[in-house]
């Protein structure tokens, strides 16, 4: 079967919506975003200017940050411009696979940096005395770069099998970005196959990893319950909240879109912006409120520029 596409540009339907919701949408959007990039790249600017804070379990909330940080740039824009006017709804064939490559990639990074940073708290609350010796710099930096190289690899396979059908009729997408389950429903062939292909693989992908990280957190629970002092309780329980805050958002989700039969284009796409848009902002606003140590780091950030 030939592979030649003749469509050359997709139009973006966008998320469900009155025309009259378009230029407070566009705001609200626009504030969230202006938002999750300043929040995010404060977290990297205290965690690197802390000397406190360059400990494994900061040296992986980086890697989130950075990730977040483009996570949301990969999506928000577009979505802004749909909204801004009509013409701002097309996005030519490569844009539309660079998009869907993008966005895959980092998602699926940030699926595996998540279960990296339970093991890490797991280590750190389980093994105290040992931790510093198995978490060493060396072990950090393999463990982030596999992340990194899992996820290019899980997101190339999405994107081969999504753009190598021919598409020849239809070009609304109907979502606000190049995701597989819509772009698929305008191929030209059959595409059972490649829908079942990429099921299973995120499939794997995503409850693979829920379910490593649930692991981590039941063995975490139980050696809290044995800590003897209700203040070392107390912390234990305070620095893995923030991470399980942040996962079930990043999670649900995405379980609900891409692991239920059939897809209900406009329930998807609403849905869709919890993880795409509201878990980047999230990161930096639970990371910061939740955490002590940040805030002490934002705090002697905040007296430096103050004093200079």
């Amino acid at each position: 079967m030939s592979n030649v596409s003749l469509v050359t540009t997709f139009i973006l339907t966008g998320l469900p919506h009155a025309p009259a919701l378009d230029t407070p949408l566009f705001g609200v959007f626009l504030l969230i975003y202006v938002l999750t990039v300043l929040g995010n790249l404060l977290i990297l600017l205290v965690i690197r200017l802390d000397s406190r804070l360059h400990t494994p379990m900061y040296y992986f909330l980086t890697n989130l940050s950075f990730i977040d940080m483009w996570f949301s740039t990969v999506t928000v824009p577009k979505m802004l411009m749909t909204l801004a006017s009509p013409g701002g709804r097309a996005i030519s064939f490569h844009s539309c696979m660079a998009q869907l490559y993008c966005f895959h990639f980092l998602g699926s990074t940030e699926c595996f940096l998540y279960t990296v940073m339970s093991y890490d708290r797991y280590l750190a609350i389980t093994y105290p005395l040992r931790y510093a010796s198995m978490m060493s710099g060396r072990t950090c930096a393999l463990l982030a770069t596999s992340t990194w190289l899992s996820g290019s690899l899980h997101s190339a396979v999405q994107t081969i099998l999504t753009f190598r059908l021919p598409f020849c009729g239809p070009n609304q997408i109907q979502h606000y970005l190049c995701d597989a389950p819509p772009i698929l429903k305008l191929a030209c062939a059959d595409t059972s196959t490649t829908e079942m292909v990429i099921f299973v693989s995120v499939g794997m992908v995503a409850s693979g990893c829920f379910l490593l990280i649930v692991l981590s957190y039941v063995s975490i629970v139980c050696s809290i319950l044995g800590i003897r002092t209700s203040e070392g309780r107390h912390r234990a329980f305070q620095t893995c909240a923030a991470h399980c805050i942040v996962v079930l958002c990043f999670f649900g989700p995405g379980l609900f879109i891409y692991l239920r039969p059939g897809s209900r284009d406009a329930v998807d796409g609403v849905v869709a912006v919890f993880y795409s848009v509201l878990t980047p902002l999230l990161n930096p606003v639970v990371y910061t409120l939740r955490n002590k140590e940040v805030k002490k780091a934002l705090l002697k950030l905040k007296d430096k520029v103050s004093h200079s």
